[in-house]
């Protein structure tokens, strides 16, 4: 497997944004799987990108609404019409290897980060509202609660920097990443922009808090820490909420365990980011074996997949990730050109 301390920060850096999509796609067609039995019933053991079906087991679309106040917040367009609909799949116009909604976004954000050469709040939300408001830009079926939430808020009239809303769902991490990575030789600047960008969409204290050991963690382990030991270090000091669980304990359990008794596999922020922090223990330096447990575990799998896939590939860079995975992206993320160097 190589020596981690040798693994030079840019390689740190490839394989995190590569980790990132690929824990999300890998884990879309069995996305909000609870029951277990159906999942392995409807695909097996998922350890390869396979296309959605329907119907989906235990999607909740039958009982979910979305009414835009405004033509500003129509964001569903002809998706709108599954809403409301039993056994739909959340992402059943996907392809093997695609990525969800949330990634596709995080797409617009390196984009961004690129034309701007760091982050820039502005543009960003320039580029988000034209891409949601376009029928055209994807074809994924669900569109989480923050993205109409903050619709909402931008139709009823509010400045565009002040329609996020007070939020629990462990997606809004995924746009940390890149901005962690622009500002890999910045982290303290990385660190206000990763925060600022982040309360954009999900505001409120549980967050900031979620996003701090998150951001903390992963700057650490991008500079070489190894990623058990910078775990480990942060639930010794016991200085952040989420980290006060029994992680030593845990790690004499099975996943199925951890993930589903000692805290839901759901995507709240709570249980969400506890087990990310359970499996790159457990899988620090097998990125393979823990993606694909993560996808086999169900619940918000995509979510936990893509920050751990990012953590992972941090620590282990490219040469862990399967070629098969990088190949079988069916949109790969062009590496960002601020990769290795300095922006901002």
């Amino acid at each position: 497997m190589g020596d981690p301390a040798a693994i030079q920060l840019a390689d740190r850096m490839r394989g995190a944004i590569l980790g990132l999509f690929i824990g999300d796609a890998l884990a879309m067609p069995v996305h909000w799987y609870y029951n277990r039995l159906a999942l392995g019933q409807d695909y097996g053991r998922v350890t390869d990108y396979t296309a959605p079906r329907n119907p989906h087991p235990d999607s909740i679309l039958w009982r979910s609404r979305y009414q835009p106040n405004a033509p500003e917040a129509n964001i569903l367009h002809d998706q709108a019409v599954y809403w409301g609909k039993p056994g739909v799949h959340y992402h059943q116009f996907l392809s093997a290897g695609e990525n969800t909604l949330n990634l596709k976004v995080c797409r617009l954000l390196i984009d961004s980060l690129n034309t701007c050469r760091g982050y820039d709040q502005a543009d960003f939300i320039e580029r988000y509202i034209r891409f949601m408001r376009d029928p055209r830009s994807h074809r994924d079926t669900y569109v989480e609660e923050y993205h109409r939430n903050w619709f909402l808020n931008y139709g009823a009239g509010r400045p565009p920097e002040n329609c996020g809303s007070e939020e629990k769902h462990i997606s809004g991490l995924i746009g940390t990443v890149p901005i962690l990575l622009a500002y890999a030789h910045k982290p303290e600047a990385g660190h206000q922009a990763a925060l600022h960008h982040l309360g954009l969409t999900h505001g409120g204290e549980r967050m900031r808090a979620a996003g701090a050991l998150w951001i903390d963690l992963l700057q650490a382990v991008l500079t070489g820490e190894p990623l058990r030991d910078a775990v480990e270090e942060r639930i010794s000091q016991q200085a952040n909420a989420f980290v006060g669980h029994p992680f030593g304990r845990w790690l004499q359990r099975s996943d199925e365990w951890v993930v589903g008794k000692a805290v839901s596999s759901a995507c709240y922020v709570e249980d969400a980011l506890p087990a990310i922090l359970f499996l790159a223990m457990r899988y620090h330096r097998r990125l393979e074996e823990g993606l694909v447990a993560n996808t086999n575990l169900g619940g918000d799998n995509a979510g936990r997949g893509a920050l751990l896939g990012a953590i992972l590939g941090a620590e282990n860079g490219t040469a862990q990730i399967p070629r098969r995975w990088i190949e079988g992206l069916l949109q790969p993320p062009a590496v960002p050109d601020f990769i290795g160097a300095a922006v901002g």
